[in-house]
Order: C-alpha cells, then structure tokens, then sequence
C-alpha cells in the first residue's frame, strides 16, 4: 500500500461493510499512470479503476475478513426444484406429460403442489423428455446471474450466490420466474452498480440468441387458414398464442420468413423465454436490473423514467393483466418505491466508455420487451 500512497496527493478511506474504499487523488506526474505506479497497480491484489477520463482520481477496493459461509443447502434446493420445474413445463410441451391443472386459485395451488410427486414417479424417459427447452433455458438463466455475481466479486461486493425461484408447469408454462442474486454491502458509485447492473442481461442475452438461432431453425410453420396465432405453443394439448419482440420477429422473418403462423419447438420457446426474462428485468423499476443500468446512466433522474414506466405498465394491463402482478412484485422487492436507492457516491459520474454498457442494455430491453407476452 505504501507504494501506491507515495503516488497520491490526499486520499481517504471508507469503510463499506466487509470491504474497503481508498477514493485516491493522483499526484499529476503519475497520472499517465507513471512507470512506479503502473508497477504498484499490478502488485495490487484487488480491484481499482480510474474514477475520471482524466484519470485525476483512483478507486481501490478490497475485501477485509474472511467471507461469509453460505446457504449452500438453500441455493442448491432451489435449483433442483428448479430443474424439475423446467424439466416438466418441457415435458408438457413435448406430449409426454399432463401436469395438474387448476381453474381457480386455490385448485392452482393444489395442482402447483400435486405435480411434484406425479412428475417424479414418471418413467426417466418422461422425465428426460423435455430436456431440450430445460437445459437452454436454465443454461440462459444461469449465465445471467453469473454475469452479476462475477462483475460484484470483482468489486468486492458481497453478494450472495443465485437464488433461483422455481414454478409448477402447473401455474406457468416457463416453470421458473427467473433467479435472483443479494448484494450485501454498500455499492459505492454508479459505475459499479452499472457494470453489475449491465452483466447479467448481457451474458444471458448472449445465449439466448444461440439458443434463438437454434429454436426457430428447427421450428415449422403452421399451415395457412386454421387461425393459429403468429407464433404458440402447445402445453398439454392446449394451444397458447406468444406475443413478439423485435427481436423474436426478426427471427422468425429470417428462417420462416412470410409465415403466417409457427410453432415454436422447445428449444425456441427456450429462448423465447429467456429473452422475455431479460426484457422484464431491464425495466427501469427499483431493484430490478434495469433499474441499476438506468440509475448507473441517469442518477436521480431515474425517478421519471421510473415512474413513466410503471404507468405504462399499468396501461398494458388492459391488455394482460398479469402486468398488475408484476408491478406489485417490483415495488415489494423495491420496498414499495419504483426509485432507485443511492450509492455511497452518487455525485461520481461514468466515464462515457462505461456508458456504453448501459447504454447497450437499453437496446436489449427495446429489443425484448413484449407488450403482451401471453395470449396474442
């Protein structure tokens, strides 16, 4: 550390939960970085970064105390429940399973808990044979929250492992509301908080374009004048219209292209799946990634972006209802605030190379979202 210090005119020192902040101003001969400070830097064990284009101020962070033991048991249960989730919305898609259905809430939930033990005592082939949207899906949500995790450990942010959030083929065809991450320490500018913001969506939009190239060139086109909706599915013998993105448009224009009507394969619906993920997360609500992104771009301005798009949500609940349960959902998570919570320096601004992560998450979201996901 003395190596470092003897570059630095004045810095001080924040303590941060399990980790600290040296916020350092560089004397002016060693900004370039000067040879003596490059040399320190690279014996630094940590993270650090410059905190301006002119590279004026450095930030350095490290862990302090050993880390936390984990819920392990917890993360791998759910994971599990998870997969068998997956496993059977993939069945149910394939024909091989009739998952419990219900018609009111309470038998929703009676049929959400019965599909667990007659899912499990089916034979392995039936088990197994929804495997080709289970696997592409929870590959796409897996490298989603390994995207966060790496980006905050990589800051020292404590954050937990993901918890993923498992749902009965019997109460959604998806069998998964995604998965979710905790951080666990203060995050100290809005470059940090973007870059772990901006992680997850980009490394799961990534496979799920593979995933998308795969699906919808494997997929066929449903014959003309039956009505068929554009794009559906078929969970149980039921049909079930998809809602498009653009990018699931350009998709199935590029390998179906004037098809009136097509089915989506299980791995399509894979990837139709995880890009709707990423585009719901990318709202720029409260807790929600989009929600770091667009506080990490904007600052307090954040708020009527926020807001904006929550009445907006609202608006397309005439349209699909389950708008109003997802608006609900974000604002418990958000402690009932669609505003972004401060970092510990909300003043520090992005360097505009870093805005440039930010600014390719919004393209995802406008190229993800769906209005009306469900129905169409």
């Amino acid at each position: 550390m003395d190596a470092l210090t003897s570059c630095f005119t004045a810095w001080r020192v924040i303590r941060a939960g399990p980790r600290e902040i040296v916020e350092a101003l560089v004397a002016p001969e060693h900004r370039s970085p000067s040879p003596a400070l490059r040399t320190a830097l690279a014996a630094w064990p940590h993270a650090h970064y410059w905190a301006d284009t002119g590279r004026t101020e450095l930030v350095l962070v490290r862990p302090l105390g050993p880390r936390r033991r984990e819920a392990w048991v917890l993360h791998l249960a759910l994971f599990l429940l998870t997969v068998v989730c997956a496993l059977g919305a993939g069945a149910a898609l394939e024909g091989t399973f009739q998952p419990p259905l219900g018609y009111d809430l309470v038998n929703s939930l009676r049929a959400g808990a019965l599909f667990f033990p007659e899912f499990l005592t089916q034979p392995p082939e039936v088990i197994l044979s929804g495997w080709r949207f289970a696997v592409p899906l929870l590959t796409i949500l897996l490298v989603h929250e390994m995207g966060h995790y790496v980006a905050a450990r990589r800051y020292a942010i404590d954050a937990s492992p993901p918890f993923f959030l498992p749902i009965p083929p019997s109460l959604s065809p998806i069998g998964s509301l995604g998965a979710f991450l905790k951080l666990r320490s203060a995050v100290v500018d809005r470059r940090q908080l973007l870059d772990v913001g901006a992680a997850g969506p980009l490394a799961g939009f990534v496979v799920a374009l593979a995933v998308l190239g795969w699906g919808y060139a494997t997929s066929t086109s449903a014959p003309d004048g039956f009505g068929y909706p554009v794009s559906f599915i078929e969970l149980a013998g039921q049909q079930i219209g998809l809602g498009d993105s653009l990018l699931t448009h350009a998709f199935r224009e590029f390998f179906l292209p004037g098809a009136a009507s097509v089915h989506l394969n299980l791995q399509a619906f894979a990837g139709w799946a995880g890009a709707l993920i990423t585009g719901l997360n990318l709202l720029p609500l409260s807790q929600l990634d989009g929600g770091h992104v667009t506080y990490g771009l904007l600052g307090r301005r954040q708020t009527p972006v926020g807001f904006a798009a929550l009445l907006a949500l609202v608006w397309l609940s005439q349209y699909w209802s389950a708008w109003l349960v997802w608006v609900l959902l974000t604002l418990v998570v958000g402690g009932w605030r669609w505003t972004h919570p401060s970092v510990l320096c909300p003043e520090r601004s992005v360097a505009p190379v870093r805005q440039i992560v930010g600014w390719l998450c919004v393209l995802v979201f406008g190229l993800t979202f769906v209005a009306v996901p469900f129905g169409s």
